[in-house]
C-alpha cells in the first residue's frame, strides 16, 4: 500500500544520523530506528522510506531490518517476502551499485505500531551488538571485499526464499551479522558472517539432502 511521504524533519534527522561516521559518538542505528518509530504523524512506514532516510548506508541497515525477522520463528511465507528485497539489496552491493528498490517493493508499508512492536523487540539486541562493533580489519569492510560480502548475501538470500524448512534462521543470522559488519564497518565481524554463512549453507544442504534421501526411500517402497 502506498504510504505518505516521511516529513522533512524526521528525513532529515534521520540522514544526518546514517551518514555520520561509525566511529563518533553519534547516534546509532538503534536509535535511528527508535526516532523513526516514535513520529506519530504518520500511521504507516514504506520500505522506500527507510531507504530514502538511510542514504549511503543503507544496505546494513536494511538488510538487517529484512533479515532479522527470519532468524525468529516466524510464520510461513514470511522469508520469501522479506527475502525478496534482501537478494536485490544484495546483487547491489556485490555489483557496487548505489541501493535502489524497484516501486513494487519500494511502496510496500507497514502500520507505524507494527514497526513500533518489532523496533521495540529488536533494539535491546541491536544495541548489546553496537556496543561490540568498532571500525577494524576495514579491508574487509570496504571495497573490493564488500563486493564478495555482497555475493555471500546475495547466496543467503536465494536460500532464505526456498522453501526449505529450517532454512531461514541461520542463512538470516549470517545476514545480519555481515549487515552489522558493513555498516560499522568492522571486518572482524564480516568474518564471523562468512564463517556463519558457510556453516549455514552446509546445514541447508544437509537438510534437503536428508529429504531428497527420504523421498527416494519412500518412492522407493511405495514402488517395490
Amino acid at each position: 500500500m502506498p504510504c505518505e511521504p516521511p516529513s522533512e524533519q524526521i528525513d532529515r534527522e534521520t540522514r544526518e544520523s546514517a551518514a555520520a561516521p561509525a566511529s563518533e559518538e553519534t547516534v546509532r542505528l538503534s536509535d535511528v530506528l527508535r526516532r523513526i518509530a516514535a513520529d506519530s504523524r504518520h500511521e504507516r512506514i514504506a520500505v522506500g522510506d527507510l531507504l530514502k532516510a538511510m542514504r549511503e548506508r543503507a544496505f546494513g541497515p536494511l538488510m538487517l531490518i529484512f533479515a532479522l525477522p527470519n532468524v525468529l520463528p516466524t510464520p510461513p511465507g514470511t522469508s520469501s517476502v522479506l527475502g525478496a528485497p534482501l537478494i536485490f539489496l544484495a546483487a547491489q552491493l556485490a555489483l557496487g551499485r548505489s541501493p535502489w528498490l524497484p516501486p513494487l517493493i519500494a511502496r510496500r508499508s507497514i502500520a507505524r505500531k507494527d514497526f513500533a512492536a518489532f523496533v521495540d523487540k529488536a533494539t535491546p539486541w541491536l544495541a548489546k551488538a553496537e556496543r561490540l562493533l568498532r571500525p577494524r580489519l576495514g579491508v574487509l569492510a570496504h571495497p573490493p571485499a564488500e563486493y564478495v560480502v555482497g555475493a555471500v548475501c546475495f547466496v543467503l538470500a536465494v536460500v532464505l526464499v526456498l522453501p526449505i524448512p529450517l532454512g531461514n534462521m541461520l542463512p538470516a543470522l549470517a545476514i545480519c551479522i555481515l549487515a552489522l559488519g558493513i555498516l560499522e564497518r568492522d571486518g572482524l565481524w564480516i568474518l564471523v558472517g562468512v564463517a556463519l554463512a558457510a556453516l549455514s549453507l552446509f546445514v541447508v544442504s544437509g537438510v534437503v539432502w536428508a529429504f531428497v534421501k527420504a523421498g527416494l526411500f519412500l518412492l522407493h517402497s511405495l514402488i517395490g
